[in-house]
């Protein structure tokens, strides 16, 4: 079994985003291959071969081809012992749903290819108006759910988690897309520390754009 890993990806995927600060987190070294979604790469034969979903990213490791990024990141913390979820179940529970806030409820309605198609309808809709709209709607239930907790540094205690890996790509968009986090404070605080720890500063859109 080859120990080689590589990553397809596309820059500012928040998705391929989780995934290289999970691959940090564990310090694994990795190869990039840029799947360049803007100019449709994703839809080549030569890509659907790798994952039909024409969606990134895609990792190769331990000799196995796969997909989706929370399930990449499960199967990174199972095989090895990450701690991106707790031991505890209903500490397993909360996490996941703090990631899924954001991985499930967010990000679907906000993939470029899901807003392109709604202003694409016609009407009043802008793409800008669209990404405010629902980032912004999701931020505030993130912040609700991080309320009936208490306070601790990072999403859920004091251990990066799930959680932490879905948050920040989020907090990217939202800024790309020039919303104001200060209704947000305690997720956007949150944010910030995380954004210093180096495995998250290294796998910035900004760090990796070609």
């Amino acid at each position: 079994m080859s120990n080689r890993i590589v990553l397809f990806d596309y820059w500012r995927s928040s998705a391929s985003y989780r995934v290289r600060i999970g691959l940090n987190l564990l310090g694994l070294a990795y190869e990039r291959v840029a799947v360049d979604l803007v100019n449709g790469e994703q839809t080549s034969a030569e890509y659907l071969g790798k994952n039909p979903q024409g969606l990134v990213p895609v990792l190769d490791v331990d000799g196995q081809r796969l997909t989706q990024s929370l399930s990449i990141l499960e199967y990174l913390d199972e095989t090895r012992n990450a701690g991106f979820l707790p031991k505890q179940a209903a500490d397993r529970q909360r996490v996941r749903a703090l990631a899924y806030a954001i991985a499930m409820d967010i990000h679907p309605v906000c993939n470029l290819r899901v807003a392109k198609h709604a202003v694409g309808l016609g009407g009043s809709a802008t793409m800008e108006g669209w990404m405010q709209h629902f980032i912004s709607l999701g931020l505030s239930g993130f912040e609700g759910l991080l309320a009936e907790q208490a306070a601790a540094q990072f999403c859920y205690g004091d251990s990066v988690t799930l959680a932490d890996i879905c948050l920040v790509p989020q907090i990217y968009n939202a800024r790309r897309w020039n919303i104001s986090l200060e209704p947000f404070k305690r997720t956007a605080a949150i944010a910030e520390r995380l954004e210093k720890i180096p495995a998250f500063a290294a796998a910035s859109p900004e760090r990796v754009k070609p």
